[in-house]
């Protein structure tokens, strides 16, 4: 029989990564014939199965205030260790009427017993789970030690009891081998490794009426490449080494930034900003015109998704310096465009030894490199061997069937065939 399964984080909404893939495990379940439900302080998804919890989020004023506090002191003032049990007490109040408003079978805690961004939320979780025993599948993205932000605090305490919690009643699910190794070595904790996955038995959207007009949206012009870096502006993606290679290339291009930088501040926007001019390069932020969905604005424009502006690039750039996996090179590669990677360490352990045909930059820039993409732009062929050849790996290592199989193992690990 299908189980009822509650997916609880921050926030499910948006394409930020931790949502986006919370929506395809919960699609993956509930095309096994389970039924999932979604509580968090922001939700984007239908009403029917959604509970809104505010204090949940990480950007409510006082849950941000306790946040600052926790990582702003090296001891712990007792006025905030009161201020932290009074939200634990009030999230398990949230927490108990969401598992019994939809009664749940299961939970999966989405990043919240992994990175400390609302710590009450992670002490309510945890002793929910030691105090009633519900079967969970933690879903961890980014460890609190991959950050250095995270690293003086006052709370070490609550991190080894809650981030995350070794209880017997857990199904630990790391996205990459680094994690898993991490998790063990630092906790003793099993867990299993099941990466980012795409849709690779659906083909990919194409052009179509609402999506035709983008190039002209964006002005881009007919002779000009179009090459995209579809990410955040955050220090960590590495766009100066996208901007230097359009800079490099000699060609008519321009440089798309998909999304603005978001909670994370805008000192690094504006370094690109500067350093896209200093390079006399043509950057275009179409932050303002990417969302979720498509739909036209209050003052009547029309807005894109990411997936609407996909099938124009020419190239994909992905210089990121860390990433926890990247779901950004499975769409370029869900896509068949060509892409342009850095050799960050998770792809060099986790995807690389797939066989993925792309080029792959080490830290720098090279001539080869920019030589190598100046011939695979002006080999149209090329590029389709590629694209089928990627394409066929990630089938194979990332698909959605994949993770159907783990997910199906997991839940058998807690109710039997």
């Amino acid at each position: 029989m299908g189980k009822n399964i509650g997916f609880m984080s921050f926030r499910i909404s948006g394409t930020d990564g931790v949502s986006l893939e919370t929506k395809k495990w919960a699609h993956i379940l509930e095309r096994m014939g389970h039924r999932c439900f979604f509580m968090a302080g922001e939700l984007d998804t239908p009403p029917a199965v959604s509970f809104i919890a505010p204090e949940a989020h990480f950007q409510t004023g006082e849950i941000k205030e306790i946040y600052q506090e926790c990582f702003n002191n090296q001891f712990r003032p007792p006025k905030l260790t009161k201020k932290l049990h009074m939200y634990r007490e009030r999230l398990k109040e949230e927490i108990a009427a969401f598992i019994g408003k939809f009664s749940l079978d299961v939970l999966v805690p989405e990043n919240t017993l992994t990175i400390p961004l609302n710590i009450p939320l992670g002490m309510a979780i945890t002793e929910t789970i030691a105090e009633t025993g519900i079967p969970t599948i933690a879903h961890h993205h980014d460890f609190f030690w991959e950050r250095k932000r995270f690293l003086r605090n006052c709370v070490w305490d609550y991190f080894n009891a809650c981030y995350p919690p070794h209880l017997n009643s857990i199904q630990h699910v790391v996205i990459n081998s680094s994690a898993q190794n991490q998790l063990a070595l630092r906790t003793g904790i099993n867990s299993t490794l099941i990466p980012n996955v795409m849709d690779y038995a659906t083909p990919a959207p194409g052009i179509d009426d609402w999506n035709r007009d983008v190039r002209k949206v964006f002005a881009i012009d007919d002779d000009e490449l179009l090459i995209l870096q579809p990410t955040r502006v955050v220090q960590r993606k590495g766009i100066e080494h996208a901007i230097e290679l359009v800079a490099r290339l000699g060609r008519k291009a321009a440089l798309v930034i998909s999304h603005a930088s978001g909670d994370e501040g805008y000192e690094y926007q504006q370094r690109v900003h500067d350093y896209a001019d200093l390079m006399k390069i043509r950057a275009i932020f179409v932050d303002d015109l990417i969302r979720e969905k498509r739909e036209y604005t209050a003052d009547g424009r029309k807005t894109y998704t990411l997936y609407d502006v996909y099938p124009f690039a020419d190239l994909v750039t992905y210089p990121s310096i860390f990433e926890g996996f990247g779901n950004a090179f499975l769409e370029a590669i869900y896509f068949r465009r060509p892409i342009m990677v850095n050799n960050y360490s998770i792809y060099s352990h986790d995807i690389k030894p797939k066989g993925f045909e792309v080029i792959e930059m080490d830290e720098y820039l090279s001539d080869r490199i920019v030589a190598l993409t100046r011939e695979i732009l002006d080999d149209p062929d090329r590029v389709c061997r590629m694209a089928d050849k990627n394409y066929a790996i990630a089938r194979k290592y990332y698909s959605y069937e994949m993770a159907e199989e783990a997910l199906h193992f997991l839940l058998k690990t807690f109710f039997g065939a």
